[in-house]
């Protein structure tokens, strides 16, 4: 069996129960080195086999996964966060489905969750932005047309932007074009939830100096938008005066205030 396994944002300890365990059992381990933690490595058995796919192609992956699995051997593809953003583990499974081998998904905390948190900020803050928007800069992937930086930008949502730390200049050209002011507050979180995660608020005019500041152009989130500023509206899910399914609406209970002690 084949398990493909997001490895979470970075701290060893942000990897899913399933995945811990399952690495555990492994016999078998390919993780991206590139980004993965190695401290999660420490979950695996003495005899487990581990490699690196950094150093290795996509046609060597799967050499060293289907033997493996044809001999009953439980084999773990670690990928960094979860598989689902930027993972590149769709090829990976199409290669598998020729050899009819057994393989499941195993869902991973994603690093811009992480980031999230690092921010102590709420992507999705009532009258402010009811999206999020995971997009990166076009480099040496190309990216399709009417999904560039500018025109998710033209939508004011919230904007969490991977692989493009290295390009933050052309980022503050494609977002002013896009619509955004150079003073709409943006962030850059190196590292989320790594012992030396870093987390510089900045703007959008201001993202490329504040890497160049604090020696950033790889491994970092970009967010952008109005959640990370200070003005929202409350949310009626727990708005007293609102009504719903399991709770009648008590305008009086505006006045709760907590007991001091």
């Amino acid at each position: 069996m084949i398990y493909f396994i997001g490895a979470g944002p970075g701290a060893a300890d942000l990897i899913t129960v399933k995945g811990k365990e399952l690495l555990e059992k492994a016999d078998l381990v390919i993780y991206a080195g590139s980004l993965v933690n190695p401290a999660l490595l420490d979950y695996c058995k003495p005899e487990c086999v581990i490699m690196n796919s950094a150093h290795m192609t996509l046609e060597e992956v799967i050499a060293a996964m289907v033997p493996a699995s044809q001999a009953g051997k439980l084999v773990v593809r670690l990928h960094t966060g979860d598989p689902s953003v930027y993972g590149a583990h769709r090829e990976q499974i199409d290669m598998l489905r020729s050899y009819n081998l057994d393989y499941e998904i195993v869902p991973g905390v994603s690093s811009f969750c992480a980031a999230a948190a690092a921010l102590k900020a709420e992507y999705t803050l009532p009258n402010v932005s009811q999206s999020v928007i995971i997009t990166r800069m076009e480099g040496r992937t190309p990216v399709p047309d009417r999904q560039k930086i500018a025109d998710y930008a033209a939508h004011k949502a919230t904007m969490v932007i991977f692989l493009s730390s290295g390009m933050l200049e052309k980022l503050q050209v494609e977002l002013v074009k896009g619509g955004y002011t150079k003073s709409t507050p943006a962030a850059i979180v190196y590292k989320a939830s790594w012992p030396d995660e870093k987390v510089i608020r900045c703007t959008v005019g201001t993202l490329a100096e504040n890497a160049e500041k604090y020696g950033i152009n790889k491994t970092a989130l970009i967010t952008v938008g109005g959640f990370l500023g200070s003005d929202y509206d409350r949310s009626e899910l727990y708005n007293p005066t609102f009504a719903h399914g399991f709770r009648a609406a008590d305008p009086s209970k505006l006045d709760v205030k907590p007991e001091v002690k």
